[in-house]
């Protein structure tokens, strides 16, 4: 029988068997460390000294691949001088709609197999600009020389999730070299402790800096030194500071360590030792920032101090004692996720799909996908690491108020493809999203939820005060977006759903099951939080949340829109988050979505789908009453599905891991672990009733 202890689980033991541990070279798995403003991703020498052999295949066979041993942060980022050339208002393209004549940021160009084609340097240049930025890389050298992957022999490499620490033994030339590796809590800040007699016989750690790159997957431009700069001064004994510029971009990187540190080549530090130890931290610093130095010492028990804090709060799932072969598995993707999650998902900016390791998109955040990543944090009890990013918003509010006045709507339009400064990117697909529209009050309504599991009932006013700026102008649009008709309020073109297999159909796209349901569920949220206030909401928002049109079934199923075809059966079955994603409304009848669940499950294209698939999918049957099933789903064996040895869900090859899988895994068992509204009345009502399960910490879902 199920059974659910507030505190009978041993967190620390729970997480330590589910360490990374790896005794070779796994191209697709490399091991990383960070903060969710900052992460640094090693290969097996606990550096990132091999990144050709751990490459991100480009879309464009034209193009060099990338590299998974990426040091990257929400806050470095770079923009080509062409840049300057060109404005996303260049882009606006008249689509006709029910309202008349409406702009839309459109390409000129197509986007085929992930490459641009036709397209001109105005496309080119706006979705290559801004890019995020590779800031560093730092891997041994032998002699002067990069390594080479024959040179390497991995003993064991561990990444130890009490303390965020990676530790890797590896022997070169019959020496063994022994690193510890992790990231400062709070800084971007990342130190390493290294322990090898190969240090006295031509061994060395060298820091190289790259060029900016505008490819889709590449975040690293090695073959132009002459267009930026690096500049090495000693501050003090054992201190160095390396100025970085790069066009408009200024970053620098203060460099401590016992080492000799020499710079005789352009856009490389090199550190040697006469000694078999070598400490050394570097801490890359935005423009303004200035910190006191660190010492391995300090970063190292400051990030063990940070996990164990960590693990020892939020919620906890333990399948340990659990007699089903799909347990261990289940939960070591639990365990896992939550560390990914962390050190990618929950910094002070809505994450590439990729989070910190490597680019894709050229590094800009989807608003569509933020969900994904991040909104299992307050389910999880850790509601901090969601506020981070959804404040975020408030940077963008002006940009997306802007955009929703041009197109003759009231409140903000948030974008899809945006870099830091929310400028939406020219595409055929992101400007005519519109799921990510309800998210603001979805976020809110999870804090509104973890404040009162916490803080009891007025909590949750204080949150829906704090954001009321994003609630409203979340609302407003989603009231101007909708247009009545005899049917009700409807969805109008140009739109296109969260299943973009509909792109080329965005001129007549209308009405899809998802997005019908989140907007009634969304405004009537809005609404509700009004009233708490004392207030009459606006009667728009009334007005479209009790007039929504609700979704027709057809031969007994939800389709994915509400015209012809109705449902291509590739990309994403988005229909199935109308009751999964979202909770039970009056619009959608379960018996119905329980049809489109097995019919979804009976013939999809499953190689098209992506990792968060699966979770919605578990989702819709978790509150379906199909607990067993749901486990089945989020362990489905397909391709897209496939979750690696260091936890990351892979995709592609040019797409080698894919956040929003772990992200959406998470939320799915916060669902089936701690129940929703209207739940049965047992302990894990989402997961099999025979399991010997212990839970604590979860907050019930809407």
């Amino acid at each position: 029988m199920t059974t659910a202890l507030r505190r009978g689980i041993d967190r620390r033991a729970l997480v330590s068997r589910h360490d990374v541990v790896l005794t070779g070279i796994d191209p697709r798995s490399p091991l990383g460390t960070g903060n969710g403003n900052f992460a640094v991703t090693v290969d097996a020498t606990g550096l990132q000294s091999l990144p050709t052999s751990y490459p991100v295949s480009p879309r464009d066979p034209a193009e060099d691949p990338g590299t998974l041993l990426g040091t990257l942060s929400t806050w470095g980022w770079h923009r080509n001088p062409d840049a300057a050339e060109f404005s996303w208002r260049d882009s606006l393209t008249w689509y006709d709609s029910d309202r008349g004549p409406v702009q839309y940021v459109d390409m000129h160009g197509s986007v085929s197999g992930g490459t641009e084609k036709g397209s001109g340097p105005q496309d080119l240049v706006l979705r290559g600009n801004p890019h995020r930025l590779d800031l560093g890389t730092i891997g041994f050298r032998r002699h002067g020389r990069p390594l080479e992957l024959g040179e390497v022999v991995p003993v064991r490499q561990r990444l130890e999730l009490l303390t965020g620490t990676i530790t890797s033994q590896w022997e070169i030339e019959g020496h063994r070299v022994d690193v510890e590796t992790c990231c400062d809590p709070q800084r971007s800040a990342v130190a390493a402790r290294i322990r090898s007699s190969a240090l006295q016989h031509g061994l060395s750690v060298a820091l190289t800096f790259s060029y900016g790159n505008t490819a889709w997957h590449n975040a690293q431009d090695w073959g132009s030194p002459s267009r930026h700069g690096s500049a090495t001064e000693r501050l003090a004994e054992g201190l160095w500071r390396v100025e970085r510029e790069l066009d408009d971009t200024r970053y620098s990187v203060l460099l401590r360590s016992d080492a000799e540190v020499s710079s005789s080549e352009e856009h490389l530090v090199e550190l040697t030792s006469p000694t078999p130890d070598m400490d050394l931290v570097l801490d890359f610093l935005p423009p303004g920032r200035e910190d006191e130095p660190l010492d391995v010492d300090m970063v190292q028990e400051r990030c063990a101090s940070h996990w164990r804090d960590f693990w020892d709060s939020g919620a906890a799932l333990d399948l340990g004692a659990v007699d089903d072969p799909r347990a261990e598995e289940l939960e070591r993707r639990v365990v896992l996720s939550q560390y990914l999650t962390a050190i990618h998902c929950s910094g002070e900016m809505p994450p590439q799909e990729t989070g910190l390791v490597c680019n894709s998109w050229r590094g800009k955040s989807h608003l569509e996908m933020h969900w994904w990543h991040s909104a299992h944090f307050p389910l999880w009890g850790r509601p901090q690491l969601l506020r981070r990013s959804l404040s975020w918003y408030r940077t963008i509010l002006p940009r997306a108020l802007d955009m929703a006045s041009l197109q003759g709507f009231e409140g903000a339009r948030w974008p899809k493809q945006v870099g830091p400064e929310g400028e939406e990117t020219p595409s055929g697909i992101a400007p005519f999203l519109i799921w990510q529209q309800t998210h603001p009050i979805h976020y809110v309504e999870l804090l509104r939820r973890a404040a009162i599991h916490d803080q009891g009932g007025e909590a949750a006013r204080e949150v829906t005060d704090e954001f009321d700026d994003l609630i409203r102008a979340t609302a407003d649009f989603m009231a101007s977006f909708a247009i009545r008709t005899e049917h009700g309020y409807e969805l109008p073109p140009p739109l296109i759903p969260a299943q973009e297999s509909y792109g080329g159909m965005r001129r007549e796209v209308r009405n899809p099951t998802f997005e019908l349901i989140a907007w009634h569920w969304a405004l009537g949220l809005a609404c509700e939080w009004v009233r708490e206030r004392g207030q009459e909401p606006p009667e728009k928002w009334v007005a479209v949340h009790e007039g929504m049109r609700a979704p027709t079934p057809r031969n007994g199923i939800y389709p994915a829109i509400g015209i012809s075809p109705w449902t291509i059966r590739s990309d994403h079955p988005s229909m199935l988050c109308a009751l999964g994603v979202l909770p039970g409304t009056a619009l959608i009848d379960a018996g119905v979505m329980g049809a489109t669940l097995d019919d979804v499950l009976s013939n999809w294209d499953w190689s098209s789908t992506w990792g968060w698939d699966y979770p919605v999918m578990a989702m819709t049957a978790a509150r379906l009453g199909r607990p067993d099933q749901a486990v089945d789903l989020l362990l489905t064996d397909t391709g897209k599905n496939v979750v690696l040895a260091n936890g990351h869900n892979r995709q592609t090859a040019s797409l080698p891991l894919y956040l929003p899988g772990n992200g959406g895994l998470l939320s799915a068992i916060a669902l089936m672990a701690g129940g929703w509204d209207g739940s049965p009345d047992r302990p894990c009502p989402g997961l099999p009733p025979d399991w010997d399960i212990r839970s604590e910490g979860f907050i019930p879902s809407p």
